[in-house]
């Protein structure tokens, strides 16, 4: 399942806004379709993000009339910076917008044609990086967890989130495809219900034992030794390890902690922000109100209540047991950076 993909030049997503209802795909055409694709979460997850601000780049450049160089590497970077704006807080919208403007600059340019086609390749090859950055923090789990007949996870950072796997969904696929049984528990990730409308849903569509909780049943799983691990994905994670994840992974770092449960931030080292020191300095975006204060178009509390509405929240390094990366397992944050030298020297 891919939830961003091209074909014959064309760019498509699944709309996620759908789901569980329908599996539908949407072509994305424009730069702006893809902004707002991205604003209201048609498309979301860090590692997908990246992705659709690849894509995006490429739409910019395809449906622009540039002449030379110059025009080229200005369509790449406003198009960049139109997209990398559109959500604050994940760290892979600007990698994956780096990427490309690297690629831009250093193209020999001689046609848009050939220019939007050879930009093309280089997000695919992106994509593909991500594939096996997803499938690696699979393998790298999968060690990890195989002896954990519960896990916990939060939201979605499944394969909708990110190519192959995805993240912190990642080792139950690489368990499912070894045998191993493992019961995945879901919680269902007010307001918006990532985790029921989309965790849920791609697991039990793989086949895998997944049970849904509420938010607030979390505490009483772990208490009860029904879930032994808890996996989450990341949206950033600063120098120091601190972790910004959909909200409600904080308190639930603390329920893990009190109950001695191992709690692991699964993660594709272009979630690495090693520019922020720490976790506050990183911005937390905040959503409508609207989200949170309806569902289905029905009201749900007084007009005149005010929401606070975050869409993430910071956990610190201290409540996480370990990282699960494409280049290994750190059990400190003070490892990943070690890790990071590592996977360039794999990649030269």
């Amino acid at each position: 399942m891919k939830s961003i993909y091209s074909e014959d030049g064309r760019v498509f997503i699944i709309d996620q806004l759908l789901l569980p209802g329908r599996l539908e795909t949407v072509e994305i055409s424009t730069v702006e379709e893809m902004r707002d694709a991205i604003c209201v979460m048609r498309i979301r997850g860090a590692p997908a993000l990246g992705l659709a601000c690849a894509f995006g780049i490429y739409l910019g450049v395809r449906n622009a009339a540039v002449a030379d160089a110059a025009a080229f590497r200005l369509a790449v970077n406003a198009a960049a910076d139109r997209l990398s704006s559109s959500r604050p807080t994940a760290k892979n919208m600007a990698w994956a917008c780096g990427r490309i403007k690297e690629f831009a600059s250093k193209y020999y340019f001689t046609n848009t044609k050939a220019a939007a086609a050879d930009l093309l390749n280089a997000v695919e090859q992106l994509a593909a990086d991500e594939a096996a950055a997803s499938r690696s923090i699979g393998l790298y789990g999968a060690e990890l967890l195989s002896s954990r007949k519960g896990i916990l996870t939060h939201c979605n950072a499944g394969a909708l989130a990110a190519p192959e796997f995805g993240t912190a969904t990642a080792p139950f696929y690489v368990m499912l495809e070894r045998g191993l049984s493992v019961n995945v528990y879901v919680s269902e990730t007010r307001p918006l219900f990532q985790g029921a409308r989309l965790t849920a849903w791609e697991l039990a569509e793989a086949g895998m034992n997944v049970t849904l909780l509420s938010d607030s049943m979390a505490g009483v799983i772990l208490r009860d030794g029904l879930a032994n691990a808890v996996v989450v994905g990341a949206d950033r994670v600063a120098a120091n390890g601190d972790a910004a994840n959909k909200i409600g992974t904080y308190s639930l770092s603390l329920l893990a902690a009190a109950h001695k449960v191992p709690f692991y931030v699964a993660m594709p080292f272009s979630t690495l922000d090693l520019d922020t020191p720490n976790g506050s300095m990183i911005r937390i975006e905040q959503r409508p109100p609207e989200e949170f204060s309806a569902f289905t178009e029905s009201p749900v509390t007084h007009p005149a209540a005010r929401v606070f509405n975050p869409s993430f929240d910071v956990t610190p390094a201290g409540n996480i047991t370990a990282y699960i990366t494409e280049y290994g397992v750190a059990k400190d944050a003070s490892e990943l950076p070690a890790l990071v030298d590592y996977g360039r020297l794999r990649s030269v």
